[in-house]
């Protein structure tokens, strides 16, 4: 897993073997940051990255000087990672180790963009839970943007405040606004 762009571009980061995680392909996580560079100043924004797992879009965001990123995740081997790269690197992340839907049902505040990377197995109602949370609870800000990761088996354009969708390979970029 490397840094593509910002302060840290080109630092590769080791992880852990035994995490239960997928990374984000850095070909997935570079086409994701060039559609989001045209959208937003990437140094003013505030970002949730839900289901973070290694920390791999919060460490991008933060390097590119996002204001203010915040991981959650439920495996604990992830948020102590995500803590110890975020030292080393001196970023400027909070971590929650919490199921994201009970974190999202307590949650408050008000993001630019939500990232959303759960495990490409999950229930489809699950994923449309998640989008319909975010915006029953307006925790995004007046031009935030949703964005859900997922398999190309899982179609999410019939949920509602869909936008558009990228794919690449198997993964795709679904954006809700």
């Amino acid at each position: 897993m490397r840094i593509i762009s910002g302060t840290h571009k080109g630092r590769r980061i080791q992880t852990p073997k035994g995490l239960p995680v997928r990374p984000t392909t850095d070909l997935c996580k570079e086409a994701l940051f060039n559609i989001l560079q045209h959208h937003y100043h990437l140094s003013d924004i505030e970002v949730l990255d839900l289901f973070a797992g290694t920390g791999n879009i919060s460490f991008e965001f933060a390097s590119r000087g996002a204001q203010q990123v915040l991981s959650v995740d439920a495996e604990f081997k992830c948020i102590q990672f995500i803590q110890k790269i975020s030292k080393e690197f001196e970023f400027s992340i909070d971590t929650i180790k919490m199921d994201v839907f009970n974190f999202l049902q307590k949650a408050s505040g008000n993001y630019d963009i939500i990232f959303a990377d759960p495990p490409y197995d999950l229930d489809l109602i699950k994923f449309e839970q998640l989008a319909n949370i975010v915006f029953e609870k307006k925790l995004l800000s007046e031009d935030g943007m949703l964005i859900i990761e997922h398999s190309k088996h899982t179609n999410l354009e019939h949920v509602e405040n869909f936008s558009f969708s990228r794919n690449y390979g198997g993964s795709v970029f679904s954006f809700f606004e």
